[in-house]
């Protein structure tokens, strides 16, 4: 059965992102994602936009039957924080990219 699985975590994990939705689609599941990543990549986004961000992946969690927490080394910040709240607030099953076999073998 394919389940939707939504990535959070912070956008300065770009490669771990894209390690994990290659790797959960190889395992036959529809990942969603996030759009870009400003922490990586040095965008600078204003106050309005990080709201309008933070409600725009509550709604990706809300389409997901899982949720994977980027996170290798360890770090959540506040809005994955306020992430696996909500998460574990609507019932969804939570994982761990750090938790994972394969998260082991990256690179």
């Amino acid at each position: 059965m394919v389940k939707v699985i939504t990535l959070c975590g912070s956008t300065k994990f770009k490669e771990e992102f894209e390690h994990a939705n290659a790797m959960l689609t190889l395992e036959g599941h529809a990942v969603i994602s996030v759009s870009f990543f400003e922490q990586y990549e040095g965008i600078k986004i204003s106050n309005d936009q990080l709201r309008m961000f933070e409600e725009i992946h509550m709604r990706k969690i809300d389409l997901a039957d899982e949720v994977m927490i980027i996170d290798p080394t360890g770090y959540i910040g506040d809005s994955t924080s306020k992430e696996i709240t909500y998460a574990n607030n609507s019932g969804k099953k939570v994982t761990y990219y750090s938790q994972e076999s394969w998260a082991e073998r990256y690179l």
